[in-house]
């Protein structure tokens, strides 16, 4: 049975902010214990959805290069999450690039965005950054670490696929989610003063399926 297209959407609306990016990192410990800071992951993690790159590439001419261009790319991948060192408000190098299995989508296509995302990543490019995080260097990684996002109704076939690609695969659990008349609170998400998460934030967050207690916390 295919991916319904409002499952799709609401995944990548969740994924927009950095509540639903840290309950799926939770799913995948490797990258989980990548973040920064556990108590302060509204300012380690900058999530950008259906991200855009400017690529820097030169200009041949007769005798060698002899300026460059920008161009601007949109990525084949969902969504990426920047993690950034909450002290020094500076990336610390680590970007994670989401793929979501899209409704009709079979395990070459799936695939075949991973492998473009690549190449694009291959050049010498920077991230288009959210207008709130503009003061961020956004500058690419060397190495982006892909994490594919999959339903219980993805064919095994494509499950399989990635494990045999060697990449992290990870199946979206719905009790993850609240429904989205429940999460009116994200419209205005909570400031934290302080260095620790408020009582109420824990709160907010355990409700998200996120445990602030685990082991391997900051």
């Amino acid at each position: 049975m295919a991916t319904p297209q409002g499952d799709y959407e609401h995944l990548l609306a969740k994924c927009s902010d950095y509540r639903g990016a840290l309950a799926l990192l939770k799913q995948h410990r490797p990258y989980l214990e990548m973040l920064p800071s556990m108590r302060r992951p509204q300012e380690s993690i900058v999530t950008i959805p259906l991200p855009n790159i400017s690529i820097r590439r030169a200009i041949d001419g007769h005798l060698g290069p002899v300026s460059t261009r920008r161009d601007v790319v949109s990525l084949p991948c969902d969504s990426v999450m920047l993690m950034c060192d909450p002290e020094w408000k500076i990336k610390t190098g680590v970007d994670v690039v989401l793929f979501i299995h899209r409704p009709d989508e079979d395990f070459s296509e799936l695939l075949s965005r991973w492998r473009h995302t690549q190449i694009l990543l291959s050049e010498n490019y920077e991230w288009l950054m959210p207008m709130q995080h503009e003061h961020l260097l956004n500058e690419g990684s060397e190495r982006p670490y892909p994490l594919f996002i999959t339903f219980p109704q993805t064919p095994e076939r494509i499950i399989r696929g990635l494990n045999g690609a060697g990449l992290p695969v990870i199946v979206y659990k719905p009790t993850l989610w609240s429904d989205p008349e429940e999460r009116a609170d994200l419209v205005d998400p909570p400031q934290f003063e302080s260095e620790e998460l408020t009582d109420d934030g824990d709160a907010a967050l355990r409700e998200w399926g996120i445990d602030m207690d685990m082991e391997g916390g900051e």
